[in-house]
């Protein structure tokens, strides 16, 4: 049997410190299977001193092995400088899909009322990244545009993998683009939900505007929820969503590469937040985030051994919070170290019952 390998994807300050811990979990003899792990560093340093290349080896080498592993990285301020690694992994994998998931902390009182996950899917191109940008005078005032753009084929891809996404979780499709005042661009990808309800008739859907999308969140607060978005109106959502249940550090994102038949061809895992210069070296940033990452990527696998130790690392993740093990962004006192170290022991103890009792399936 092939050993699975994750390419590993280095980062700055507090993201690579991060990545250290959710490595650690990784480890063979806590998962107890064998993974391999290639590393490149992608941190600013390096971005600059090889202008990039790195970040396109580490692109190739994800369409090969198809697993990613990514820690947060500086992305600088000047245009003319190496600018943000995400873009370019983005493009040279085909990455057209974005999840997060905000789920229920155990043990955490989130700001709102919500107790079933939210997950957020939206496109990962086009839309207003990337969009050409120009001023023009115009007398005495100034005038600024913007050309976007969106494609058939990431509105159908993302449209597909949200109700596939929801089907898993037994969750409802809820929301949308804003299509009435923009029939034309934003009504493509509305199109294209409503195709793809059809294809999935057992999946519930509940299209709304993306601002009765944003109102009608909390009502909704009950239900498990897929809500598909358009590029930047998922990257507010999940900020939205994710702080909804009580951190930003509470749950991993995903990019996804799909195939022709819109399954996930490569998976990058990491963290949603950014390098936390503040908390670098002082052994307090939250690492649940980039552990879940990891997690995540084992429950993309085949093999049915890191299928259940992706359930433990999520299991025992939530367990450590619940037992009051927490980082003081969620009111403890525990050391980003001092997590990882019970979130280990009980992947190690779950991992061991589950072999004596059989499948926990």
């Amino acid at each position: 049997m092939t050993t699975p390998t994750i390419v590993v994807m280095e980062g700055d300050q507090t993201g690579q410190e991060l990545l250290e811990q959710a490595l650690r979990v990784l480890n063979p003899d806590v998962v107890g299977f064998p993974l391999e792990f290639l590393r490149f560093d992608l941190s600013l340093e390096n971005r600059r001193a090889t202008d990039n290349k790195v970040v396109y080896e580490a692109a190739q080498a994800m369409r090969l092995h198809g697993l990613g592993l990514k820690a947060a990285t500086i992305t600088p301020e000047n245009s003319d400088d190496v600018g943000s690694p995400n873009a370019i992994l983005r493009k040279e994998i085909d990455g057209t899909v974005i999840v997060r998931t905000g789920r229920r902390i155990a043990g955490i009182a989130p700001p709102v009322g919500v107790y079933s996950p939210i997950s957020v899917v939206r496109m990962a191109v086009d839309d207003a990244y990337g969009a050409k940008e120009w001023r023009e005078q115009s007398g005495s005032d100034e005038i600024a545009y913007r050309t976007e753009k969106i494609s058939r084929q990431v509105c159908h891809g993302v449209a597909e993998y949200a109700f596939q996404h929801a089907k898993r979780l037994n969750a409802k499709v809820f929301g949308g683009p804003k299509f009435t005042v923009s029939p034309v661009y934003e009504g493509m990808f509305k199109e294209e939900l409503d195709a793809a309800s059809k294809r999935y008739p057992d999946v519930a859907y509940e299209p709304q505007l993306i601002d009765a999308t944003y109102a009608l969140l909390l009502v909704k607060a009950g239900e498990a929820l897929v809500i598909p978005a358009l590029n930047r109106d998922g990257d507010c959502l999940s900020d939205l969503v994710l702080q909804m249940f009580g951190s930003i550090a509470g749950s991993e994102s995903i990019l996804l590469s799909l195939d022709e038949n819109w399954k996930p061809r490569v998976v990058m895992a990491e963290a949603p937040h950014g390098t936390a210069p503040s908390l670098f070296g002082k052994n307090v940033a939250n690492p649940m985030a980039m552990i879940l990452a990891g997690a995540s990527l084992l429950a993309y696998s085949e093999n049915r051994q890191l299928q259940m130790a992706s359930r433990a690392i999520y299991e025992a993740t939530l367990e450590s919070v619940m037992s009051g093990v927490r980082t003081s962004d969620l009111g403890g006192g525990d050391g980003t170290i001092e997590f990882t170290d019970e979130v280990i022991n009980r992947i190690k103890t779950k991992l061991e019952v589950w072999s004596t009792i059989g499948d926990p399936r």
